[in-house]
């Protein structure tokens, strides 16, 4: 029977190793939530909520869903990217496989490469004479400046977990 390499046995980098604990703890499942939420929060305004331009239909331009959200309007985004955040800050826990061995510099690395590519496509493509349409961008105007930023500082909350 051939030997496994030093490094596949390594408990600190096995996600599955028994000593490190069960994947799915109520802090990582937590934190799933919150991203996932988050994530489906912006979608659902977007998509369901907002007032549309003319897409998918041409037919109105009134704001739907319930009045909760439409009393939001803007603040909707906001409520889903701090719902994505925070889910990623607790995700950074070492209790998490993302806060442990290779998940955090995954996640670090991840969330700044995430914000430096949100920045950059909202510069090039979002600003100057000609901007594009890019849903959800394109309503947060200057506020990606803040989204990428988020994204930059969740890295660094995975950065303080790095060994």
């Amino acid at each position: 029977m051939a030997k496994l390499p030093r490094l596949l046995k390594s408990k600190e980098r096995d996600v599955l190793a028994p000593d490190r604990g069960p994947l799915l703890t109520p802090r990582f499942a937590l934190a799933l939530l919150l991203i996932l939420g988050g994530i489906a929060w912006i979608l659902y305004y977007y998509f369901g909520i907002r007032p549309n331009d003319g897409w998918p239909s041409s037919e109105g331009n009134e704001a739907g869903g319930p009045a909760f959200f439409q009393d939001l309007e803007g603040k909707n985004y906001l409520i889903g990217f701090i719902a994505l955040f925070l889910g990623l800050a607790v995700s950074a826990h070492p209790k998490t496989p993302l806060g442990q061995g290779r998940g955090v510099v995954v996640g670090m690395l991840g969330c700044f490469i995430i914000g430096l590519i949100w920045i950059c496509v909202f510069y090039i493509f979002l600003t100057g004479n000609n901007p594009k349409e890019i849903a959800v961008m394109t309503d947060l105007g200057q506020k990606n400046l803040f989204v990428g930023i988020g994204f930059m500082a969740v890295g660094f909350t995975f950065a303080t977990r790095w060994e």
